[in-house]
């Protein structure tokens, strides 16, 4: 048998619901043998989920997810591992992002209040330490307030967070060639997210869409890009396929991971 391994993971350090050593504890229970912890924006957890790894005997790579975008505007986000979560340009660039999602959440709050959701920013905070808050927080406030059953239908389209009104609301995002070099800096290798997900491409699956997401993958392999998420929930099986050969048309690592963010948004999303 092959080594389990999850090479995507959020704790409560971003938007996950369980701390690092929950997470960690849980993925022993189920015999993984090497894990990521892939917060957004943030490497805060890394080092506690190391040590519970060492203590239980398994591998945890220092991750990352950044949210990036192209100049052209398609929103990619960058996984990154093996990082140095000490090196100082990537910690100062993690300062200015939560700065700008401290302020999306502030914009994002008055457009759900003006459509009668009455939501505060200790609303938002699922424990008093609290720092990251993402849109999976947002939609298990609407959940504790009763607006939606379930967090899932938080993110229902053209309802709450997926309203016109609410995707309005972007936050400012570094570019996806400024995010690759910042891992490949940190001493890290930088692996494309859930490519499957990536919107404003066309249709999935399409022959616009594979065709755009190859010009993609071309555009990053340029910037530094080492390795492609082939095996995400967002893919099926023949996806996958398709997406590992196109890993080894550009000889990039094939990845693979969950993206599980606690019991709470199962399936995984």
């Amino acid at each position: 048998m092959g080594l389990k391994m999850d090479l995507h993971i959020h704790s409560t350090c971003s938007d996950g619901t369980m701390t690092p050593v929950e997470l960690v504890r849980k993925y022993y229970q189920e015999e993984y043998g090497l894990i990521a912890l892939t917060d957004h924006d943030g490497v805060d957890g890394v080092k506690t989920a190391q040590i519970a790894g060492e203590a239980l005997g398994i591998s945890v790579i220092s991750g990352i997810e950044l949210g990036t975008e192209l100049p052209d505007g398609p929103e990619l986000h960058i996984l990154g591992y093996y990082i140095d979560i000490e090196n100082p340009e990537l910690n100062e660039t993690l300062a200015e992002l939560r700065r700008t999602r401290a302020e999306r959440n502030r914009k994002l709050l008055e457009v759900l209040r003006s459509m009668g959701y009455e939501l505060t920013e200790e609303d938002l905070k699922q424990r008093p330490d609290q720092v990251y808050v993402g849109k999976p927080n947002f939609a298990l406030a609407l959940q504790k307030k009763g607006y939606v059953k379930s967090p899932e239908e938080a993110f229902a389209p053209g309802k709450f967070l997926e309203s016109p009104e609410a995707k309005a609301v972007r936050r400012e995002r570094i570019t996806a060639e400024r995010a690759i070099g910042l891992i490949n800096g940190a001493g890290g290798i930088a692996s494309l997210a859930h490519p499957m997900k990536i919107k404003g491409i066309g249709e999935k699956g399409s022959e616009e869409f594979c065709r755009r997401l190859e010009e993609i993958v071309k555009q990053l392999k340029k910037a530094g890009l080492k390795g492609l998420e082939c095996f995400h929930p967002s893919a099926t099986h023949e996806e996958g396929i398709a997406l590992v050969k196109l890993a080894e048309k550009y000889k990039l690592h094939v990845t693979e991971g969950s993206d599980y963010h606690g019991p709470e948004f199962e399936p995984h999303q």
